[in-house]
């Protein structure tokens, strides 16, 4: 295991904790979440200058970490704080392109916040995997439609999967190009995504194996989803111990009923379970071949059906304030619920995993 700087990752995780405290109520969240930007320009740079950014990328880009646990100790910390801000698709072009030795001046953008690049990869008919990509380039002109396209409004750049005879490949489109039509909607757990229809965009293919970059870069953000939903299943937990020690009923504190004590006493359990699955991938992230692939679809199916055991529990051990708009539980569990569909759900991941000892 690498903890080489684990002081330095507490020490970022308490810097974010802190700035989430006193300046990220839910108030100002759901505000955020429901702009036309989906999330708040001034959080978004204020977050960098924290580093955030930076310790999601290793010292060759000018970064200061880039590991699984990195990863891990960053999403954890914004998943308490129910983070909106798409530091996600900073992560998720940022990687791809630090592949690229052409583009590193954007990537260098992407860690400052400066830039905003997203990632249109996912098509209606191309699954968890985006194998059936039917989006098609030919002479760099890119035609097709991209689907879920996150935080894609106001973006500088889309990085766009497309197939050239028969090859995959990716490559860095103007945002602003001609041909694209971006149509932006609000999703259910905050934020925003699109659907973008590009006709003969003019592309700038990006000369790496987009295959392999892929396999490499999605299984990252596979690992920063999953402690996003630690985050918010700890933050749940807090929520709902509070809740119970705190009101009455028959006389008695809630929490003074077994019944209750012992949900909560599964629902610890569960959690602990959710964390060793993160500890296990972070630590095979760098590796590569099987053994991490297995670890991170561990990782992923773990995550899901303990986020939807937490999340239930929880809203059931609160009663009907659980789901009111004015309480933030509500807004965790829809976000916890909503990892678990992205980059493949619980489902998706135990057949993966399975497929491993069938082959």
């Amino acid at each position: 295991m690498d903890f080489d700087h684990t002081e330095e990752r507490r020490m970022l995780s308490d810097t974010i904790g802190k700035f989430i405290t006193k300046n990220y109520p839910i108030e100002k969240r759901v505000i955020a979440a429901n702009s036309d930007l989906g999330f708040s320009k001034e959080n978004w740079l204020k977050f960098h200058e924290l580093g955030v950014s930076h310790a999601l990328f290793s010292e060759e880009f000018n970064g200061f970490g880039g590991h699984g646990f990195d990863i891990a100790v960053v999403f954890e910390a914004l998943g308490k704080g129910l983070v909106v801000e798409p530091i996600f698709g900073s992560l998720i072009a940022g990687d791809i392109l630090s592949h690229s030795e052409e583009h590193s001046d954007i990537l260098q953008d992407i860690i400052l916040g400066t830039k905003r690049v997203a990632f249109a990869h996912f098509e209606e008919q191309s699954g968890y995997e985006g194998n059936n990509i039917v989006t098609k380039a030919s002479d760099g002109k890119i035609s097709g439609v991209k689907s879920m396209v996150q935080f894609a409004n106001g973006v500088d750049n889309l990085i766009v999967s497309a197939t050239d005879c028969d090859e995959l490949k990716l490559y860095l489109v103007n945002a602003k190009a001609d041909g694209i039509n971006i149509s932006d909607y609000q999703t259910v757990d905050g934020g925003r995504a699109a659907e973008i229809t590009l006709n003969n965009v003019i592309g700038k293919e990006l000369r790496i194996n987009a295959e392999e970059v892929l396999v490499s870069t999605l299984g990252k953000g596979i690992l920063a989803l999953s402690s996003e939903a630690l985050g918010i299943m700890e933050h749940i937990k807090e929520l709902t111990i509070k809740y119970l020690q705190t009101r009455s009923q028959f006389g008695l504190q809630l929490g003074k009923f077994q019944a209750l004590q012992h949900r909560v006493a599964q629902v610890l359990l569960e959690i602990e379970q959710a964390r060793s699955a993160i500890i296990n991938a972070s630590t095979s992230l760098q590796d590569t071949g099987d053994q991490r692939e297995k670890s991170l679809s561990a990782c992923k199916m773990t995550i899901g059906r303990v986020g939807q055991l937490v999340a239930e529990e929880a809203i059931q051990m609160h009663g009907g304030i659980g789901m009111t708009w004015e309480y933030e539980l509500g807004h965790y569990a829809k976000r916890l619920i909503m990892i678990d569909h992205e980059l493949g759900d619980e489902d998706y991941h135990i057949a993966k995993f399975s497929s491993y000892y069938m082959s």
